[in-house]
């Protein structure tokens, strides 16, 4: 009977169009946040934590997360929007909405000026307070103290996000003893890609033309042009309004991380926004989701890493590990991982663009310091039950149980050795 489950659980993974919450214009256009997509700052959401069955109590909490937020990339992405703007404001070419916008930009500049890609002070308060709500909801765990293992990619944002969480986990419970590293050692695991998956999501991959023409079919950029500038041979001769709809754009989507408290949202029609992110959604579903075309070659990358985590609660549970193992690193694991562990909502294989958000959702899975935690549970026969978390709130993996959301570690790790890591 539980074989037959099992195989009944195996062909339901593989039904993406089946029970999936899809996403609607809608849903994005009421909250212009999550236009930002992977830029979404962390939504703190009423979290429910479920009762366990009668003698089981959490021992061990394995965890990948997702740097906090951050600055753009490079300042290069501010400094471009910005030299543009005051060259067409000497010029006089600016309307009264572009001088304003100009102003805003100067203020976010005056903030991130030198910290491309780096944590922003709300990326750092976000790792401490998922690790206090963590501490407070499974204090099990941590009050006899115990060693906690924390890991992260050498990205200095990534290592920077789990200082943050480890003070607040030793804020809760000072006799932890945490140890950290960054290390080169353990990137094959925190941050694989495979060359055959580099060289698919490189500007030459064979997606690209399909996607130039999505983006060109829904990225115009004249109309917000035309509204910034008031000297249309300005626009002609040093404007590229596709270029200046994305330059805006990422300005309004990262601002929602910084401390300046400043919009451009108003910059754009709410459909202007709704077609922005599902072109970006649609590069980072391409590169790093269960896309119908990659043939499962991103959330093979997880790989490495779904081995480390089930290694590591082997260990725990033997008693041999630590009560927490922390990983940090980055949305292109983060989404792999979420798909390859088959976590609801996360593993849906569609081929034609137009679709892809409604089946994949950046911000849903990898918003700003994203994370999947693990809550393993024994009882005082050994016997060992694990629930799974993404962003805090529960959720399930097509293995059958009758406990939901918890399941028999037994199952699981059956599940994954036999159906997944092959």
């Amino acid at each position: 009977m539980i074989q037959r489950l099992l195989t009944l659980a195996c062909l339901w993974a593989l039904l993406p169009g089946l029970a999936l919450a899809q996403t609607t214009r809608e849903e994005v256009t009421s909250d212009l946040n999550k236009a930002g997509g992977v830029y979404f700052a962390y939504p703190v959401a009423p979290a429910r934590v479920s009762a366990p069955p009668k003698g089981y109590e959490p021992f061990y909490i394995s965890h990948y997360g997702r740097h906090g937020s951050r600055y753009l990339i490079a300042d290069n992405d501010y400094r471009q929007v910005l030299a543009l703007m005051r060259k067409a404001s000497q010029a006089h070419a600016l309307t009264p909405l572009g001088e304003d916008a100009l102003r805003r930009v100067e203020l976010v500049w005056t903030e991130a000026q030198g910290h491309g890609g780096d944590l922003t002070p709300l990326g750092w308060r976000q790792h401490q307070d998922i690790a206090r709500r963590m501490c407070e909801h499974y204090p099990q765990v941590f009050k006899a103290g115990g060693r906690v293992s924390a890991r992260s990619t050498v990205v200095l944002r990534c290592a920077m996000s789990m200082a943050a969480f480890c003070d607040g986990l030793k804020g809760c419970f000072p006799k932890l003893q945490v140890y950290m590293e960054a290390s080169n050692k353990y990137m094959a695991y925190l941050n694989y890609h495979s060359k055959e998956s580099s060289a698919f999501a490189a500007p030459d991959g064979p997606w690209r033309e399909e996607y130039r023409k999505f983006e060109a079919s829904h990225v115009d950029g004249w109309r917000l042009a035309r509204a910034l500038f008031s000297d249309s041979d300005f626009i002609v001769k040093q404007v590229n309004p596709r270029a200046l709809a994305w330059g805006f754009y990422w300005l309004a989507a990262d601002a929602q991380n910084t401390e300046g408290r400043v919009s451009f949202f108003d910059l754009f029609t709410p459909d202007e926004l709704f077609d922005l992110w599902q072109t970006f959604n649609y590069r980072f579903y391409v590169a790093d989701g269960n896309y119908a075309g990659n043939r499962g070659m991103a959330l093979d990358n997880a790989k490495p890493l779904l081995r480390n985590i089930i290694a590591s609660a082997d260990s725990a549970i033997a008693g041999r590990g630590d009560v927490a193992t922390l990983r940090f690193g980055h949305d292109g694991n983060l989404i792999p991982l979420a798909g390859l562990m088959r976590l609801k909502d996360c593993y849906a294989s569609v081929e034609k663009p137009d679709s892809f958000y409604k089946y994949f959702s950046d911000f849903k899975i990898a918003p700003m310091a994203g994370n999947i935690q693990l809550v393993f549970y024994k009882n005082r026969q050994g016997q060992v039950i694990v629930k799974f978390m993404l962003n805090e709130q529960e959720t399930s993996i097509p293995v059958p149980t009758t406990m939901a959301p918890f399941y028999r570690w037994s199952d699981v790790k059956h599940y994954y050795e036999t159906q997944v890591l092959p």
